[in-house]
């Protein structure tokens, strides 16, 4: 069993000012290009309940239409001179284990458990998630589900084991049976292609593909994402979803309650975090180029 950190809330408020700094900086990037995003999950919450951060929550979350975030890591990979932001997506080249981009900022270190395997930088993240289109149809719908899935299993090459043993046998079993990365990588591709067909831009709802498959089955009206509205987050002016009350109810129900004080932890296992040491001063412990599959 792993050594998990447990954060008190001095050390926890210092990570969400650290973060808020990547916020700050992506802002900006965003603003310079026109790029829409919003604040998302957690942080659209903490904006409207608090002001900020939820005082527990211990990552900033956003997500952008698909043909924002696509540009997005086109601008970023071609323009982004930073070398102290790094922007990652899972590729041909790079394996970050997740199905999303994130910024790292590479200032300090932060190490999740279920990443410290992997060999990429382990600074301060910020995920940053693409909003697709739903068809209309329960068939068609149906067909985009299972092609998120697919593309989330390969592209992570995780077994998921919070969604049921049937599940997790079956995932297990497709894993083993491709073994290499490279296969793993054009099945994945040809997935994304598929399950992201359908246009924010042109269709009545939208979903987040890019998420957990519970995640994935949310179907929200186009308009609450179509345009954005500015909140007061930790004393800054930032994007929410014009339509956050809608999607807040239907992605957490009554969010402006409290949950029980049990309940009121962060949401990440940290393997190792140090606010004022650069990434560099650690490293992987084991490369994943050739590792089998992990679980979570």
């Amino acid at each position: 069993m792993s050594d998990i950190l447990n954060l008190d809330r001095e050390t926890l408020r210092k990570l969400q000012l650290k973060e808020l700094e990547s916020l700050v900086y992506f802002d900006d990037f965003c603003k310079k290009h026109e790029l829409t995003y919003y604040l998302l999950g957690g942080c659209v919450i903490g904006a409207v309940r608090h002001g900020g951060f939820i005082p527990w929550d211990d990552d900033i979350d956003l997500i952008m239409p698909r043909r924002d975030y696509e540009r997005m890591l086109r601008l970023w990979k071609r323009e982004e001179s930073s070398e102290r932001f790094l922007m990652l997506k899972t590729d041909g080249e790079v394996f970050t284990g997740n199905s999303f981009a994130t910024l790292i900022d590479t200032s300090a270190t932060m190490v999740k458990d279920n990443q410290k395997d992997i060999d990429v930088p382990h600074g301060i993240v910020t995920d940053i998630f693409p909003m697709d289109g739903c068809p209309d149809g329960k068939f068609k719908r149906y067909l985009q589900y299972y092609h998120a899935m697919m593309y989330s299993l390969y592209i992570t090459e995780v077994v998921p084991t919070k969604h049921g043993g049937l599940i997790k046998a079956v995932s297990s079993i497709l894993l083993k049976l491709v073994p290499s990365r490279e296969k793993r990588t054009k099945i994945w591709k040809k997935h994304e292609k598929k399950m992201t067909r359908y246009s924010f831009n042109t269709h009545k709802k939208c979903t987040e593909l890019c998420a957990g498959p519970h995640y994935m089955l949310n179907e929200y009206p186009h308009e609450a994402f179509a345009e954005p509205v500015y909140h007061d987050f930790e004393g800054l002016s930032m994007p929410l979803p014009q339509g956050y009350d809608e999607y807040l109810k239907m992605a957490f129900g009554e969010y402006m309650e409290l949950p029980p004080e049990d309940k009121q932890v962060p949401h990440h296992d940290l393997a190792a975090l140090d606010l004022d040491k650069p990434c560099e001063g650690y490293k992987p412990i084991v490369s994943v180029k050739n590792s089998e599959s992990s679980e979570q």
